[in-house]
């Protein structure tokens, strides 16, 4: 499989407050190569965010913008290139939430969360979090809610289940953005 696997943290409950982003580059299904970059976001950061992510406001004043940022990514969000997500429907809408706010145009693009395939493929577990799922499948996920760190638990999570029940199943879940 040939996809992108990224993750999202945000300052606040704003779609446009993305403070981070991580992409993890998988080709013939092996991680070839990531990307993360810090985020300084036009709005302010809220105490229960920085409780889950970790990161405050201090830690992004020389971060580049969300413009800067996606001028460096969006060669990846093609319009057929499978964007993947733990939780995707998050992480999509951070994604038009910020190119809206800076007025840029949308993205296109193949989507795929790897909860929907974890919910199809192991409907057993007690939840289908990313820490659950990771658990299960026994990936290591140090640092929870670190962008990169749960960008490269998503992609192992669809490398395992590609590699256990084929590419038949996943993608019937694929959407179109």
């Amino acid at each position: 499989m040939n996809f992108i696997a990224y993750d999202f943290e945000t300052a606040n409950a704003q779609v446009y407050s993305a403070c981070s982003i991580a992409l993890v580059m998988v080709k013939n299904s092996k991680v070839v190569g990531h990307y993360y970059s810090l985020i300084k976001p036009e709005t302010e950061f809220h105490w229960r965010n920085i409780q889950v992510h970790g990161i405050h406001p201090e830690d992004v004043e020389e971060a580049p913008s969300f413009v800067e940022v996606w001028h460096e990514i969006e060669q990846y969000f093609q319009e057929n290139r499978l964007i993947v997500a733990h939780n995707a429907s998050f992480d999509n809408r951070v994604l038009a939430g910020c190119l809206s706010y800076y007025g840029l145009p949308e993205a296109h693009y193949l989507s795929l969360c790897t909860v929907r395939t974890s919910k199809k493929l192991y409907p057993s577990l007690a939840n289908h979090r990313l820490n659950t799922v990771s658990d299960f499948l026994s990936i290591g996920l140090e640092n929870h809610h670190h962008a990169l760190d749960d960008s490269l638990a998503c992609a192992e999570i669809l490398l395992r289940q590609e590699a256990e029940y084929g590419v038949e199943p996943l993608k019937k879940l694929v959407k179109i953005i």
